[in-house]
């Protein structure tokens, strides 16, 4: 395949003032950038809630997967990372429910903060398209 690059854009405000894309593709290989809790309206959703959150991360990150032509079949790593990593077990339950059957890679890791205070936690994820 040609190594062309494709972007793909969630929408979000935050995307042309930093200056990045939610998901890159170049070849079969996709990153998906650090995905935050924002709900349609801008706002944080579930507040407080670690399993919530990381459904909505990993609702926005699977969009752009599938913007970009893959699927969560085709994700290699994942990457949680959490304000509280004592929580991880509430996170790790969203991860396996989409994950339980593809079971990429993944790492679990507590940071001290995020840009906004109420996002409890983010998804990174990389994927390789397979050839056909």
């Amino acid at each position: 395949m040609e190594n062309t690059r494709q972007t793909v854009s969630s929408g979000s405000p935050l995307e042309p003032q930093i200056g990045f894309s939610r998901a890159v593709r170049t070849g079969n290989h996709i990153a998906v950038a650090g995905t935050a809790p924002i709900a349609d309206d801008g706002s944080t959703a579930a507040p407080g809630n670690v399993y919530a959150q990381t459904v909505r991360c990993l609702d926005i990150a699977e969009r752009a997967l599938r913007e970009a032509g893959a699927s969560l079949e085709d994700v290699v790593r994942t990457r949680i990372m959490l304000t509280d990593v004592t929580r991880w077990k509430e996170s790790a339950r969203a991860h396996g429910e989409r994950f339980a059957s593809v079971r990429p890679v993944t790492t679990f890791v507590e940071v001290s903060r995020f840009i906004d205070p109420a996002w409890l936690v983010e998804v990174e994820i990389d994927a390789v398209v397979r050839a056909g």
